[in-house]
């Protein structure tokens, strides 16, 4: 199955210069969306996991599947403002702005074997981010997943990490 038959690209959003690639037709086609998630899964098995943790906000649609088909459970790495009680926020640098990110104290991670997961890798601001978030929580970042690297911005240079991507695109 060719998974760039279900990327459309969007030209000039969210702000003009930016060619975003839209993961909808993907996610209404289940055969896709497995496929996807036997791809993620077949680049994991090596790595021991005790949790995933999906980025807001379309990382949360992939991590949740990731981790119900190993059986293990998942966690959301949300923008600042997004998640209740006490968090940890750390603010990052996009290639076209800046955010945070954020993730609950409550949730123990402490010598945990995390894999994050994200639709997209561009710069590795987010990742990264996510990445330092979950080392001041005393946890491990073991590799990151994603449905589509933009190979040109050399986003997985700034993380930790290995990468695995499902779609590669030069632009």
């Amino acid at each position: 199955m060719n998974l760039f038959n279900y990327i459309d690209e969007i030209p000039d959003f969210p702000i003009k210069g930016i060619n975003f690639k839209d993961i909808s037709p993907l996610l209404e086609n289940s055969n896709a969306l497995d496929y996807a998630k036997n791809k993620f899964l077949n680049n994991i098995k090596s790595h021991k996991v005790d949790l995933i943790g999906g980025l807001d906000a379309r990382g949360f649609l992939f991590s949740t599947l990731i981790a119900d088909a190993i059986g293990i459970g998942s966690f959301m790495i949300r923008k600042q403002g997004k998640l209740p009680g006490d968090v940890i926020s750390k603010t990052y640098d996009l290639e076209y702005g800046s955010s945070s990110l954020s993730i609950q104290k409550k949730i123990n991670l402490k010598n945990k074997n995390i894999i994050l997961v994200d639709d997209l890798l561009a710069t590795g601001g987010t990742l990264k981010c996510a990445e330092e978030l979950v080392c001041i929580s005393n946890g491990n970042v073991v590799a990151s997943l994603v449905l589509i690297e933009l190979v040109s911005l050399m986003g997985k240079n700034n993380l930790n990490c290995p990468v695995y991507s499902l779609l590669k695109y030069d632009d």
